[in-house]
């Protein structure tokens, strides 16, 4: 295989647009709503689990296990499970985890700098369909 092919293929394997890139699965799990708001609620510190169901508002209780079980699947959370009665589970983020945190701040301050401008293009869109 030449250098050059061997580049055009390494380029392909690692393109995000691509189904079989492994950056694509990843952006899929990163750009989930429920990942974001949990990485979010957890930024500050450890969490028990019923006070993350509180503080991401709007997720099921079976909605919140199965994106606490893929955050530590995918390595951003640890469980902590200490034996007491009741058994208290704590759930914190990893290395990992709080390396994601400053990228999504840094989107939350852009959309909130920018939120009025995508209103406006709605506004603009809805009256245009209008017509």
């Amino acid at each position: 295989m030449t250098a050059t092919a061997r580049r055009e293929q390494a380029r392909e394997e690692y393109n995000a647009n691509l189904r079989e890139c492994p950056g694509h699965e990843l952006l899929s799990v990163i750009s989930d709503k429920w990942f974001t708001l949990v990485v979010s609620a957890l930024a500050d510190g450890p969490m028990r689990y019923n006070e993350l169901g509180r503080t991401v508002a709007g997720a099921s209780q079976r909605m919140l296990t199965q994106t606490l079980r893929r955050l530590e699947r995918d390595g951003f959370v640890t469980r902590t499970v200490t034996p007491t009665v009741p058994i208290r589970v704590d759930y914190e983020l990893t290395d990992l985890g709080r390396q994601i945190v400053p990228l999504q701040r840094s989107i939350k301050a852009w959309a909130e700098q920018h939120i009025p401008e995508v209103h406006a293009a709605r506004e603009r869109y809805s009256e245009s369909e209008g017509e």
